[in-house]
């Protein structure tokens, strides 16, 4: 009877393996996901991209997620969350967008690097680790269809399935469907991105059991201004939602957007 690679003993495997992760190593070389360059790994990046990619961490708004120059004190809001509040409890990322997270994003996005969304989601693991502990179920940001046919894949719900995955969560794509297909947000003003996706959202009747009464984590790529994330939370509130949280793997903070990097939004 045939003996399967999984029923070999330990040091056998050790001696076939090696030579095939090589091999594959050869035909495909992992490159940094900020420059391209050869790394040892998949999804990782070179020495020189490293020191470049900005980390957000405490001290931060507990309610929006943004870093403070200084700790003001447990419980201290932003102008931002006292002048608008969200309709989300709080909302986390894991980086800046500016330089190699701006093109970590654009690479997933755009070119089909689906490969780097474990990475990702296991820095935006560390970020929202205090949403996670309280989280019922994991939410993708859904796409309208068309676009997903035209893209073949949801890039974040490549986020949120490796988040789950990690995390040891519910993974539900199906809860959250966009209704509506709304204008690219790129290049558009704070009021004309909630008006792009006022009411786009819709909960299905099918997944109201899912998400009625649970605490839902709401995935996305990039925070922006917030429009998308709003949007998509207060349909799962009408979808009987008890409460929502929001991690992205980025977000634009003051003085990091500019208009030359709009695409990759």
């Amino acid at each position: 009877m045939p003996t399967s690679r999984a029923t070999l003993p330990a040091r056998f495997r050790r001696r076939i393996e090696p030579p095939l992760d090589w091999a594959a190593r050869l035909l495909f070389p992992p490159i940094c996901a900020g420059c391209r360059r050869q790394v040892f790994r998949p999804g990782t990046l070179c020495g020189s991209c490293w020191p470049k990619l900005r980390f957000l961490e405490k001290p931060w708004c507990p309610v929006m997620g943004t870093p403070f120059a200084h700790d003001m004190g447990e419980g201290f809001l932003s102008a931002e969350a006292i002048a608008n509040p969200p309709p989300f409890e709080r909302a986390r990322a894991a980086v800046a967008f500016s330089g190699v997270a701006q093109q970590m994003v654009r690479q997933l996005k755009y070119h089909d690097r689906t490969e780097l969304a474990p990475w990702m989601a296991g820095w935006m693991l560390r970020a929202s680790a205090e949403l996670l502990a309280e989280a019922d179920l994991v939410v993708p940001v859904p796409l309208y269809w068309r676009r997903f046919f035209s893209r073949r894949f949801n890039q974040s719900a490549e986020l949120a399935r490796a988040l789950a995955a990690q995390a040891g969560l519910t993974f539900a794509p199906d809860a959250l469907r966009r209704v509506r297909n709304t204008r690219q947000q790129v290049g558009l003003k704070a009021r004309e991105r909630e008006e792009n996706v006022r009411a786009a959202f819709l909960v299905p009747e099918a997944a109201r059991v899912v998400v009625g009464g649970r605490r839902v984590l709401l995935v996305d790529d990039v925070y922006t201004t917030g429009a998308t994330v709003a949007a998509a939370s207060r349909a799962l509130k009408r979808g009987g939602a008890a409460a929502i949280d929001v991690v992205t793997f980025a977000r634009v903070l003051a003085g990091d957007f500019q208009p030359a990097e709009a695409g990759t939004i």
